[in-house]
């Protein structure tokens, strides 16, 4: 596909200090097909922590790469930091890296596959298809992403696996052009059910690879946000279909 010379990488931070300069490496250390450029944008909302400095830390020893800081000046949630990201998008298409290790930055280009073939506008990278690697954890939250998932489906009338993933390939010019509502966690069903109701837009589906986390490393999501999810797929798709 002509066009796509730039992917603008999202990554929301919040109390990362120990980990966001992996994450940084393994992007860093990513060679995308067709010579596509990175664009790094990171999201610190509001950290506790050191992250900023790390992140200042970080380029300060790589000044080669592109990249943008935001600092949100309160803590506002993932949600709010991924519309900040959004906003300042640079590239054709834009992708969310959560700035933990759970996610592996060497599968971008199996979610640009398909955008380069012609095929897609967005595409979700799925924890639950394929034969990737999956970090066995929490049974209760399997079946709540599955749920989800499902209820979600039922309401856009997709056929997704993975809803609530954190990679999600979006054509920049279409994301930014919808208006966000949800700062937290609710941004997945949002996103879903807003990208859904756009015409003619071509949504695919990628098996991606899971290392996931124990509340103990640093896991933040919890069951309360399983309880705003459900309301967010009612809301975005019953009674709030008309906002943009």
């Amino acid at each position: 596909m002509n066009g796509f010379h730039t992917l603008s990488i999202i990554i929301p931070c919040y109390n990362e200090e120990t980990t966001v300069h992996l994450i940084l490496d393994k992007i860093r250390k990513v060679n995308l097909v067709n010579d596509i450029k990175k664009e790094l944008i990171i999201v610190n909302d509001c950290s506790k922590d050191n992250t900023r400095q790390a992140i200042e830390n970080y380029f300060s020893g790589h000044p080669d790469i592109e990249y943008k800081l935001v600092n949100h000046e309160v803590n506002k949630g993932k949600g709010a930091a991924i519309h900040s990201g959004i906003a300042h998008a640079g590239g054709e298409y834009l992708i969310i890296q959560d700035a933990d290790l759970e996610y592996n930055p060497a599968e971008y280009n199996k979610l640009i596959q398909p955008v380069l073939d012609g095929f897609a506008d967005v595409v979700y990278g799925s924890r639950f298809m394929g034969g990737n690697p999956h970090r066995i954890l929490f049974f209760w939250h399997s079946i709540g992403n599955k749920f989800l998932t499902f209820l979600s489906n039922a309401f856009t009338n997709l056929n997704l696996t993975d809803m609530e993933t954190c990679y999600k390939l979006f054509r920049t010019d279409l994301i930014q052009k919808i208006r966000f509502r949800e700062n937290r966690f609710g941004f997945e069903p949002e996103v879903t059910a807003k990208i859904a109701r756009l015409k003619g837009v071509r949504i695919y589906e990628v098996g991606i690879s899971y290392y996931g986390r124990t509340y103990e490393e640093g896991k933040k999501i919890g069951w309360k946000d399983g309880f705003r999810a459900i309301w967010c797929i009612l809301k975005y798709n019953l009674w709030s279909r008309n906002s943009s």
